[in-house]
């Protein structure tokens, strides 16, 4: 006997059930354009010249 998908309903207990009440939806008014000034610090800088990519790959 093949199972039955879940309802959306069933969907939406479930994720209320893992992740509790959502905070509502942020109105088009209230949002705001950010930008970057600053590197960001997730990620390495690049290195693009010749030393640095012979010390990155064992070259």
């Amino acid at each position: 006997m093949a199972e039955q998908p879940f309802t959306d309903d069933e969907y939406a207990f479930l994720r209320h059930v893992r992740f509790g009440e959502l905070p509502p939806a942020v109105r088009p008014e209230q949002r705001v354009e950010l930008t970057e000034t600053e590197s960001r610090s997730d990620r390495p800088e690049v290195w693009d010249d010749p030393v640095h990519w012979d010390l990155r790959h064992a070259g």
